[in-house]
């Protein structure tokens, strides 16, 4: 298999999310303080992956998501500075969504999330357009798109329109927590016009019942045409047609925090796609651009000057 659409637009739908980063050492404790490095940034898996595929190279990166009124014009700021064109929608009544992302700053800088989606998961098919494909290549959606009934319609508005027009879609499953409660089969049902999934090895293991990475991946590809399986620093597993064709290995990192480093993977191999990479060098970009990230702290990559 070969990389498809070279050129081009990449359109992301999906979340953009206001992210409270707390930095702390050793286990919360309980009833107390625990002493931590807080910090406000910019952050939503959706707007990540475009500010990443925009940094590695993206011809044209847009992003289309739902966002409070008490943030919008920073948002739109930030994703502008990270050359990211946004079409954001400003909701009248909710709030932009937010995230407390929990790091441990051990070894591992291992994160736990407590979400509150906001008005990110109000993004409905009222506010799709079928001109927002116009000179796009890729289609990419966050999953958290899946989690609302709402979003869910916009997700089957927004891939009826891109496979008339052939452009090929890819999605990321967001997360396992949130998988449980939607099912796996509805799941696996909402994705079957999906050309490209990239799930992190236990969303892999979620959606198939395998226990191993690579069985993982090889059976998902006989749902989805091409599975990019994230292990984080483990590397990465290319999979289509039911088996597993490459393992590219991780780039060697220094992690601070992990926040986003998926979602840093996905933008840099969809970059990677559009200009021409095949699915095995694309995934190498992908991991290149996951190491750069768990060094740094919040889930976008550095402004360029």
């Amino acid at each position: 298999m070969t990389g498809s659409g070279a050129g081009g637009a990449l359109l992301v739908v999906g979340d953009v999310i206001t992210d409270v980063v707390a930095r702390h050492r050793g286990p919360l404790v309980a009833g107390t303080d625990t002493a931590a490095v807080i910090r406000r940034v910019p952050g939503g898996a959706g707007a990540n992956v475009a500010c990443w595929a925009a940094h590695w190279g993206c011809p044209e990166v847009r992003m289309v998501g739902r966002v409070g009124a008490e943030a919008a014009a920073w948002h739109e700021r930030e994703l502008v500075a990270h050359g990211v064109t946004p079409a954001l929608v400003v909701d009248p009544e909710a709030p932009t969504g937010t995230v407390l992302c929990l790091v441990d700053t051990g070894a591992a800088a291992e994160r736990t999330f407590l979400t509150d989606s906001g008005a990110s998961l109000r993004l409905g098919p009222g506010d799709w357009s079928d001109e927002f494909l116009d000179g796009v290549a890729r289609l990419h959606l966050s999953g958290y798109l899946l989690f609302s009934e709402t979003t869910r319609a916009l997700v089957s508005v927004a891939v009826a329109s891109a496979r008339a027009r052939g452009v090929p879609v890819s999605l990321d499953p967001a997360s396992v927590g949130f998988l449980e409660e939607l099912g796996v089969d509805r799941f696996l049902t909402l994705v079957a016009d999906v050309d490209v999934l990239l799930p992190s090895r236990d969303e892999a293991c979620l959606l198939t019942g395998r226990s191993g990475a690579a069985d993982a991946a090889a059976e998902l590809s006989r749902r989805v045409p091409l599975v990019i399986l994230k292990q984080g620093a483990a590397g990465a597993l290319v999979a289509h047609s039911g088996a597993v064709r490459a393992h590219v290995t991780a780039v060697p990192a220094q992690p601070r925090d992990t926040t986003g480093a998926g979602d840093a993977f996905t933008g840099a191999f969809l970059a990677a796609l559009l200009v021409g990479a095949d699915p095995e060098g694309a995934a190498l970009e992908g991991c290149r651009a996951g190491a750069r990230a768990v060094e740094r702290v919040g889930g976008r990559p550095p402004v360029r000057g």
